[in-house]
Formats: structure tokens, C-alpha cells, sequence
């Protein structure tokens, strides 16, 4: 059996977060061994269905063995559904190629620039609409950020600077400096915000030198966490987050609705129940992004908005995430209300 290590309440493992990278699954045959599904082997796509595995130890912890429909093996675990053809799903599926301003910048929004920081990830979900990005044609932190750089220098009207990837924090700390130091030349940006699930899915990443250099940043600092099913989030993941409030950082979560993980009324309520216990705001609940390979996660608005109508009724409005879509286009997520 798959057990969690015990954690101190007061903050995570002190080893290097590295380690731990280096040490995560990289074959599903090695993850369904590891949760005694042997028999699902069989199913699995060829090459990973082109998508590779990749799990950190401690989510497979989290993971209940024995169970082949458990929430958290059903976002990383290859199926052969990504493998059948989807009518309206595409490589690009929220357009952020046609809103590429710079090497490694995307500018969809006014007011906020978004860096391609990392194409790297500690977890590889089935469902990310990024699985067929070319990053390695558009990374901001290339040259020393110098490209993202000159294009925020000659746009006075971002006022919020967006790390997203990939995930931002598979930067080494000394890297994020590197641009943060930068960013005091251009006192228009006010406000830093990072996308990333590694302190989900890797809290030994929120170490003492990351919490520094949050800590001496001298900006808003807004850390956006990506949490879909409250199983996620164990002890070490809530040490995490309360070492983020500490460093002054405000934390929101955005959840994605998926197929046989998370749409079940409880178990959302249960999702933002757990998120606020960790300090932790539920933001956006999104609907799929039509990506190549993700089809079968796909749940529909009737069923999404009868869901948001279960949370709404069991939960303080303060817990209830916002229904959004994200159209290729568009100036904001859609939102998505009953007709």
C-alpha cells in the first residue's frame, strides 16, 4: 500500500526539490505496478499516446491503490481515447500562437503579458492544453529574458506580468531572480502573478531560497495554484501554501472540469472546502480546452451549470469559483451562465 510520509505542520521535506523531480514516474507500466492495476497495462496507447508520463512520488502517494478510477491516476494515466479522432479539437486550442508578441511573450489581454517562462513540467496532465506547444521555440528565459524584456519596455500599459509555461517554478530560483531584477526598470509592472502546480504537486519546490526571493520581490504577488479534486491536497501541499501566505504572496486556485475526476457536485464542494482550509481562494473552475488528445474528458455546459448550482447551494459565495471558457479572440474568459 501507497502511503504519505508524516509532515511537520510547519513547513515541508527540506530536501532539494530536484531530487525529487529526477525521481518522479516516467512509465505508466511503472505507475500501475506501483497502485496494483497490472491488468490495465494492456489498455494503454502506443508511445504514451505522443504525450509523455510523468508523476511525481508523492501524487502517486496521494493515489488510492487498487482503484482504477481514482481521481488523481485518471489526470496523468495515458488512455487510448487520446489516440481517436475529435471533431473542433486542435493542437492550439486557445490560440496563443496567433497572440505570440514577442519570443516566449503572449499578449491576449489588456493590461497583462503573459511569459512563456519554462516548457518544463513536474507533471505531465492528459488534459493540458499546452501538450503540443513548441517550447522549444518559445521560451521567455532564453539569453536572459532579454526579448520579453524589451517588449515589456516599449508597453508602459502592462501592469501585470504573467509567468506561466510549462510551469514557472521549474526555473531554478536564481533564474526567476534574474528576471525580477529586471522588472525594477519597468515600474509601470505592479504586479507579479505565477501559474503553476508545483506546490500541489511538488511542494518540496516552496524552499527557504524560493520563499527569499518571493519575500524581497517589491510587487503584488499572486500565486494562481491548479488543484482539480481535494484528494490532492495532503499535509505537505498545505505547508506549502501556508509558506507562500507567509512570503506575502495571495494564492487563488483554478480547477479544470473533467470527465470521471471532478464532476461531481461533493466533490467540488469538498475541493473548495479543502482549498480555503490550505488559505487558498477558489478562482476559476474552467471548461475544457479542446486540445488535441483531450476529448474524453469533455463535460458539457448543462451538466457544468447544474453543477455550479449544487456549489452554490451548499457553499458560502466566497467558495464558489467562477464558470469560465477561454475563447481564442475573446478580451477575458468567457463566463458561462444558464441562457
Amino acid at each position: 500500500m501507497i502511503t504519505a510520509s508524516p509532515l511537520s505542520s510547519q513547513q515541508p521535506p527540506s530536501e532539494d526539490w530536484r531530487r525529487h523531480w529526477r525521481a518522479s514516474v516516467t512509465d505508466a507500466r511503472e505507475l500501475l505496478a506501483l497502485l496494483d492495476l497490472h491488468a490495465l497495462a494492456d489498455s494503454l496507447p502506443a508511445d504514451d499516446a505522443g504525450f509523455a508520463v510523468r508523476v511525481p512520488r508523492g501524487f502517486v502517494a496521494r493515489m488510492r491503490p487498487g482503484d482504477p478510477r481514482d481521481p488523481l491516476l485518471l489526470q496523468v494515466l495515458p488512455q487510448l481515447a487520446e489516440t481517436a479522432p475529435a471533431p473542433g479539437y486542435t493542437t492550439d486550442a486557445v490560440g496563443d500562437m496567433d497572440a505570440r508578441a514577442a519570443h516566449g511573450v503572449l499578449h491576449k489581454y489588456h493590461g497583462r503579458a503573459l511569459l512563456i517562462a519554462s516548457g518544463a513540467c513536474a507533471i505531465n496532465c492528459r488534459y493540458c492544453f499546452r501538450r503540443h506547444f513548441p517550447y522549444g521555440e518559445e521560451i521567455a528565459a532564453a539569453a536572459g529574458w532579454r526579448e520579453a524584456l524589451a517588449y515589456l519596455q516599449t508597453h508602459p500599459d502592462v501592469e501585470e506580468l504573467i509567468l506561466s509555461g510549462g510551469d514557472p517554478l521549474a526555473l531554478s530560483t536564481a533564474k526567476l531572480a534574474e528576471l525580477t531584477e529586471r522588472l525594477r526598470e519597468l515600474p509601470h509592472v505592479r504586479r507579479l502573478r505565477l501559474h503553476t502546480r508545483l506546490p500541489v504537486v511538488l511542494p518540496e519546490r516552496i524552499d527557504d531560497a524560493l520563499l527569499r526571493w518571493l519575500d524581497g520581490i517589491d510587487l503584488q504577488k499572486v500565486v494562481i495554484l491548479h488543484a482539480n479534486h481535494a484528494q490532492e491536497l495532503d499535509a505537505h501541499v498545505e505547508a506549502a501554501c501556508r509558506r507562500l501566505r507567509d512570503a506575502g504572496v495571495t494564492l487563488l486556485n483554478q480547477s479544470v472540469l473533467l470527465r470521471g475526476v471532478n464532476d461531481d457536485g461533493d466533490a467540488l464542494c469538498a475541493l473548495s472546502s479543502r482549498l480555503f482550509a490550505c488559505g487558498v481562494l477558489p478562482y476559476y473552475l474552467h471548461q475544457l480546452d479542446r486540445v488535441q488528445g483531450a476529448a474524453h474528458f469533455e463535460v458539457d455546459d448543462a451538466r457544468a451549470l447544474d453543477l455550479v448550482t449544487h456549489m452554490r447551494d451548499r457553499l458560502p459565495g466566497f467558495l464558489l469559483p467562477r464558470l469560465v471558457r477561454e475563447v481564442a479572440g475573446d478580451p477575458a474568459k468567457r463566463a458561462i451562465d444558464r441562457p
